[in-house]
């Protein structure tokens, strides 16, 4: 039967299908990355975005009109936006929903006028768009719908037309920018948008089925994005529970422990996320035996936030559970504990030792109780409200620390390996007390999410820095001046930053040819702000000769950050081979913690 018209619930399908193909691609799409770091990045940051609107969408159930739909879609996309290829995409379907909003339903002009709306929309939101990119891809295929409007019979074949031009533009950005061609790579967050735009057509031609409850249920219980496609096409799973927990961690969780766990997991299940945050890590995995993950995970240490759904039959109980904004214990008559995979009637929920042991745990991790939403955004309810406060985004506890002496009244954990999301980002705004909030997003990715929040607050002044790096960071904080103006010191703070050179040194994840340099799994690079410096395999020769690289005649200052894995007394050679060489110019050395990078390093 062919379409010439969408109503809001078919497009709801098809929004939630173009999720979940997204999703079922992730890995993919991070594979594409240009850097060839250790980062989730674009594949990971797109998928956390959309789910994030997916649950909006289904939260709506099964009466809702297109205003409701757009909404939904359309705030839920932009609070969960995550780095700049997650942004792009909230900003795309901003556009698209607000050109549908006012229609019952949509035809091809309409459809058309959304694609250029999305479109219109995305430019705006970056403040230089690059071709070659995600925003090439959508205004392609946004071209294609305004050309097939008229030309097509019915929806199927403008849908096949502009999907097929989408990809046929994806094909020519190595052309327009010369660093995909030589990584020999297509747009990661271009190829992001086809595979939304693909599933979508899959449920608008019947190709997805009719998506049940329980199918709705499995997207939304995933925030990771990790959905398995089968998953979602029906309702028979291969890993029936989706299990989420949260580790206290009481020794530590470095690189090779994380890759060991995640290792273990899969080994278990599929849809694997397992994030660290400092002391505490969270997971999420699809597994037919959720108390095997939860006894591996006890060897790390406490567990808390544990949550396993049936995702056959919906059923969704906690552990621990929310009242009055606070985690209290369930009711003993609530819980039950079998050791097991659990029944097929409901979920398994492990009883870790006991709730005083549990709560002790949190109370020495510092993990608080959740803010009161009445008194989440008014920060005069709990503190006397100051001029000036600060945000940054920064990983590894010597980093914090530093930020913290600096003045910094919010910590975000995150950078490289995670960007925090426009949601994330407005509640850290929201527990500073102060009347201007400067955010320092320390990470290129982070910027346009920052820029978002900024956009979003409504009782403050939200000023941001548009800090790359942790070295621009501290820089951006030492530079501010109490008794100047907020716009002086933005002036000052965004000039400050313009003299900071920054290197960081990490590995390899696979092999690449980038910057003229012939790259193998497992080298070790310096990157710098405009591309590769160095290339070895000894982390104390790259990082010497990445310094080299940086240093000039008018350099007088450098500082040195290591990471959790690299070794102090590694740290201290490094500064010496330095010192050695340049006798001019004053070396600093700091614990910085970082967990992605063994060294960051900034020249001044």
């Amino acid at each position: 039967m062919s379409n010439k018209t969408l109503d809001a619930s078919l497009i709801s399908k098809m929004f939630l299908a173009g999720a979940a193909e997204l999703a079922a691609n992730k890995e993919m799409i991070n594979d594409l990355n240009v850097f060839p770091v250790p980062d989730g990045d674009t594949g990971t940051n797109m998928t956390l975005t959309i789910m994030s609107a997916a649950k909006e969408v289904i939260a709506l159930g099964d009466d809702f009109d297109m205003a409701a739909l757009c909404k939904a879609v359309s705030v839920g996309s932009l609070r969960g936006a995550r780095g700049n290829s997650g942004v792009i995409l909230s900003q795309l379907l901003r556009g698209f929903t607000k050109e549908i909003q006012t229609h019952p339903s949509v035809d091809m002009e309409v459809l058309a006028a959304a694609f250029n709306k999305g479109v219109e929309t995305a430019y705006k939101a970056v403040m230089k768009p690059k071709e070659g990119t995600i925003l090439t891809v959508a205004r392609g295929a946004a071209e294609k719908a305004s050309e097939m409007s008229d030309k097509a019979s019915d929806i199927e074949e403008f849908s096949e037309e502009v999907i097929s031009h989408a990809e046929y533009v994806l094909t020519q950005t190595p052309e327009l920018l010369p660093v995909l061609k030589q990584a020999g790579v297509v747009d990661s967050g271009g190829q992001g948008l086809v595979c939304v735009l693909k599933g979508a057509r899959k449920a608008l031609i019947g190709e997805t089925g009719d998506l049940t409850a329980d199918d709705l249920a499995a997207i939304a219980g995933s925030s990771s994005g990790g959905i398995n496609r089968e998953a979602v096409a029906n309702a028979d799973v291969k890993y029936g529970y989706c299990t989420e927990f949260i580790i206290m961690l009481n020794h530590a969780f470095n690189q090779k422990t994380e890759a060991d766990f995640k290792k273990y997991l899969e080994s278990i299940g599929d849809s694997i996320v397992c994030v660290s945050y400092e002391d505490i890590v969270k997971v999420h995995v699809h597994t037919n035996h959720p108390g095997l993950a939860f006894e591996k995970a006890l060897t790390f240490g406490a567990l808390t936030s544990m949550k396993v759904d049936n995702m056959r039959e919906e059923h969704q109980e906690r552990l621990f559970k929310l009242d009055g904004g606070k985690y209290v214990e369930r009711p003993e008559e609530e819980m039950e504990y079998t050791g097991q995979a659990g029944t097929a009637n409901g979920p398994v929920r492990a009883k870790v030792a006991s709730s005083q042991v549990v709560a002790e745990k949190i109370a020495e991790a510092g993990i608080p109780d959740l803010p009161d939403t009445e008194a989440a955004g008014d920060p005069e309810a709990s503190a006397e409200m100051k001029q000036f406060g600060f945000i940054a985004v920064s990983s590894g506890e010597g980093l914090n620390e530093i930020f913290k002496d600096l003045g910094t009244d919010e910590i975000i954990s995150g950078g490289q390996t995670m960007n925090p999301s426009t949601d994330d980002i407005l509640e850290a705004v929201g527990r500073v007390a102060a009347e201007t909030v400067f955010i320092l997003p320390n990470n290129k990715n982070i910027i346009l999410a920052a820029n978002q929040a900024a956009s979003l607050s409504e009782d403050k002044e939200v000023i941001v820095i548009p800090t790359k790096t942790i070295p621009q960071g501290i820089t951006a904080l030492i530079s501010f001046l109490p008794e100047s103006t907020s716009e002086d010191n933005k002036e000052a703070m965004c000039e400050a930053i313009k003299g900071v050179k920054t290197g960081e040194i990490t590995y390899s994840v696979r092999s690449t040819e980038l910057d003229g340099n012939v790259i193998k799994k497992g080298d070790i690079m310096g990157i710098g702000d405009s591309g590769i410096l160095s290339v070895g395999t000894d982390i104390l020769d790259t990082a010497f000769e990445m310094v080299y690289r940086m240093i000039d005649e008018d350099s007088s200052l450098v500082s040195i950050y290591y990471g959790a894995d690299t070794d102090e007394d590694d740290a201290k050679e490094l500064v010496r081979r330095i010192e050695s060489k340049y006798s001019d110019v004053d070396v600093e050395m700091h614990a910085g913690g970082e967990p992605v990078y063994y060294y960051i390093i900034s020249v001044e």
